[in-house]
């Protein structure tokens, strides 16, 4: 597939059939992943693959699914084949920029004008769904409200932070969500050349 054909095939899609995702294309998928920008190498990403029905329902608790599905939903977290939860470690990006190829010239820390390693998960969220089109898959991705629950659940170190939840599967009949009605901004305001 071309990848302006991925790209504009891709949204959030909030029913899944009732197929198994082959292990191999969930392979495939986090490969790509692996490739996406990180600060200084710092590599600090990571994803959980959660197949048991158990602990789907139980992260989907965690996203309040039930209000998803109070407003005509399908329940697409808990009934998604697989649930990838991305992470970040903001604390291996400090570690990493302790090291001698990267402090200041007085041994200092940078200062981080931006936290990036929310760019750097961001970036592999969103490679992981380009991914999951290109292999005939379709996504969504939902917040957790309950991170607590959700790192004690999965038993996530103090050091990661679990970003969301991305829904994995194959497409079945769904709601488009009412806040596309918004439409696309104004390329005007969208896009600035030379200054804002």
């Amino acid at each position: 597939m071309e990848f302006r054909d991925v790209v504009l095939k891709r949204r959030m899609v909030r029913n899944f059939a009732d197929k198994p995702v082959d292990s191999a294309i969930l392979d495939r998928i986090l490969e790509l992943t692996r490739h996406t920008p990180s600060a200084g190498f710092t590599q600090g990403q990571s994803f959980i693959v959660v197949t048991s029905l158990d602990k789907k329902k139980a992260i989907a608790a965690t996203c309040e699914e039930d209000e998803y599905v109070q407003r005509g939903f399908a329940p697409f977290i808990s009934k998604a084949p697989v649930l990838l939860i991305p992470c970040t470690s903001e604390t291996a990006y400090h570690r990493r920029y302790q090291e001698a190829d990267k402090v200041n010239e007085d041994g200092s820390e940078i200062d981080w004008p931006v936290p990036y390693w929310f760019m750097d998960i961001g970036c592999a969220v969103m490679i992981a769904l380009l991914a999951a089109i290109d292999e005939g898959l379709v996504s969504a991705f939902a917040g957790s409200k309950n991170l607590a629950a959700l790192r004690a659940l999965l038993d996530i170190p103090a050091e990661v932070t679990p970003v969301g939840v991305i829904s994995l599967g194959y497409r079945a009949p769904d709601i488009p969500s009412p806040s596309l009605k918004r439409g696309r901004k104004a390329d005007a305001e969208y896009v600035h050349h030379e200054r804002w």
